[in-house]
């Protein structure tokens, strides 16, 4: 079972709803292409509230998620996107139905 998540949450800055969804949505390949991410969630939770959603094997592969091309292409442009910086939590998950 993976044991090891993170949930980041992302609150869009007015009228920059759109280009969020579409950097979130345009990070996928660069997700399929990290061997160690196991599973990539981006979803929406509101009407400027955006998150990211994913799980590891170990510590490991969670920073090297961390150290990454989606986390820096978010911190980039994170000034320009986002009302406030992300909320990054890592996650110990307990039980899981895949």
């Amino acid at each position: 079972m993976l044991k090891y998540g993170l949930l980041a949450r992302l609150e869009a800055k007015p009228g920059m709803e759109r280009e969020v969804a579409t950097l979130l949505a345009g990070a996928l390949p660069l997700a399929q292409s990290e061997f160690e991410t196991r599973t990539w969630y981006a979803f929406r939770s509101g009407p400027t509230s955006f998150g990211i959603f994913d799980t590891f094997e170990d510590e490991h592969g969670r920073e090297a998620h961390l150290q990454g091309q989606i986390a820096k292409a978010l911190m980039d442009n994170a000034d320009r996107l986002l009302a406030r910086p992300p909320t990054i939590d890592k996650i110990d998950l307990m039980a899981a139905k895949n």
